[in-house]
Parts: C-alpha cells; sequence; structure tokens
C-alpha cells in the first residue's frame, strides 16, 4: 500500500502540474460522480493528509481521493494518447491546455465541498508530514492504549497519519523494537516516532526513493522490508516475516530481526523465514 510519503509526493507532482491552471477536461469514472463537471473550474492546489490525497478548485470543491493498495496518479503531456494503464483501470481524467493528470485503480474517489475536509477526515491523527506535526497529540493517541502491539499501533491512521508496512517494520528495526511489544514498554516511544518522520521526509526529498539504509540500489535500500529469508545487514540472522495485528484475515505483514529486535513478547510461532 502506498505510504504518506508516496502520496505526498503524488500531491506534489500533481500541483506542480495543475495549479494556477483551468480544468478543460474532468472526467471522472465513478458511477456516483458520473455527471459531475468540473471543466472551467480552477485548480487552486493539490495537498496530501496521511494517506489521502485532496486536489481543491477555486469553485470550493474538492476531489478526495484515496491511493489504496495499487492506485496511482500520472502526470503526462495534455496531448498524450495512451493512460499509461488499461483503459478500465482510469477512474479520474483531468485536463488542462499542457497537462494531463491520470487517477487509475483509485478505491476512493469522491467530491467534497472544501468546507467539509474537516469533519471527513477528522478520524485521522496528526500528519507526519505536516509543517506543524503534533507530535504530542500523536504520542497521547498512541498512549492511550498501552496495552496494544506498537506494530499495530503505528499502522493506525487514527494515532499518526502517514506509516505503512514499510515504515512501520523499518522503523522498528532500526530503534532495535520486537514488534509486539506493548506500547506501553516501547523504550523511547517520542525516538521512535521522530524517526519516522524523519523517513518520510528524507523519502519525500528523494522522489519517494524510500531508502531508509542511504542506499539507493533496490536491492540495498531497506533494512528489512520484504527481505524475509535474508540474512540480517546487522547480524547475519534471517529475517522473519509474520502476519500481525488487526481482525482475523485482515493482519499486516511485519518483517523483523529476530536477534537485533530480541524480545520477550514475539510469539514462539512466528520465528520462521516465511509465512
Amino acid at each position: 500500500m502506498p505510504e504518506g510519503d508516496t502520496v505526498f509526493v503524488a500531491a506534489r507532482s500533481l500541483h506542480r502540474a495543475l495549479a494556477g491552471r483551468t480544468l478543460l477536461r474532468a472526467e471522472i469514472r465513478v458511477p456516483s460522480l458520473a455527471t459531475v463537471d468540473l471543466s472551467g473550474q480552477v485548480v487552486s492546489e493539490v495537498g496530501a493528509r496521511g494517506k489521502h490525497l485532496l486536489l481543491r478548485t477555486d469553485a470550493g470543491w474538492t476531489l478526495h481521493t484515496h491511493l489504496g493498495m495499487d492506485g496511482c496518479w500520472r502526470v503526462q503531456p495534455a496531448v498524450s494518447k495512451g493512460f499509461g494503464v488499461p483503459a478500465f483501470q482510469v477512474r479520474v481524467i483531468l485536463l488542462t491546455d499542457s497537462n494531463r493528470a491520470v487517477g487509475s485503480n483509485l478505491p476512493l474517489v469522491e467530491l467534497l465541498r472544501t468546507s467539509q475536509e474537516e469533519r471527513r477526515l477528522a478520524h485521522l491523527g496528526p500528519d507526519l508530514l505536516a509543517p506543524d506535526f503534533q507530535v504530542d497529540e500523536s504520542l497521547r493517541r498512541l498512549r492511550a492504549r498501552p496495552e496494544r502491539m506498537i506494530a499495530d499501533a503505528l499502522l493506525d491512521q487514527r494515532n499518526l497519519a502517514g506509516i505503512g508496512n514499510l515504515f512501520k517494520s523499518e522503523v522498528l528495526f532500526m530503534t532495535a523494537e520486537d514488534p509486539w511489544t506493548p506500547v506501553g514498554q516501547v523504550r523511547d516511544l517520542p525516538g521512535m516516532v521522530a524517526l519516522a518522520r524523519r523517513l518520510l521526509q528524507a523519502s519525500c526529498r528523494d522522489g519517494g526513493l524510500q531508502s531508509t539504509t542511504g542506499r539507493r540500489s533496490p536491492a540495498e535500500k531497506n533494512w528489512v522490508f520484504r527481505r524475509q529469508g535474508h540474512p540480517c545487514r546487522r547480524c547475519g540472522e534471517l529475517v522473519r516475516v509474520a502476519r500481525q495485528g488487526g481482525v482475523p484475515g485482515q493482519e499486516r505483514l511485519t518483517w523483523w530481526c529476530p536477534r537485533c529486535q530480541a524480545g520477550p513478547f514475539q510469539p514462539a510461532g512466528r520465528l520462521r523465514p516465511g509465512l
């Protein structure tokens, strides 16, 4: 699933391509919005909040999309012929005099009054990439359930917005924390949140590279994420992966090193190279 940095980079790209320009065509291929026409409106700005992308117009409307697992926004020259994906996957087409933005495989597409944005997204915790990130509020929300597993708590967008499986697993490895540790027993929760913020910010500066090791090669850019069965880059122990948290059938994957992140909370049955 795209994480906060991916959505931030996509919003930045869309803003550069569309902001200040009039929509000559605005096709929304969603049944509930099939008759909506935003053409003639000027895009005032495009922004992100956590994993949510918000395109605002001068008429007071916000096009709200979520990338889900496979969603993507592409910016193309206005004269482009193809979409870059099969036409049946396209959900939104926004055309200006110079650029075209195509949103594909978007599980959520809705139109809001811009004045209703806050109400619609009120459930989200502080955005890790916001300039005014509210660290104290994010810590308060995390600590509200001290018994909850830290890996599960970091993924909950109601606590802090922007972390997904990649940064969850990488942050826990880099802080040497057992993923099953209860929030109330995490050694340095403020430091963990600060690290997550720095990693997301660095990824945005690098255009969404998502490197946590400082290396750019796809094979070397992460410590544990999707490296199950491979030696840990620090100690040589095999990296593990397990399903964790959530309701049965909706668990999320966690990657970790059982030696670097040793702790008393890991269920013995989890310690295997793969699922």
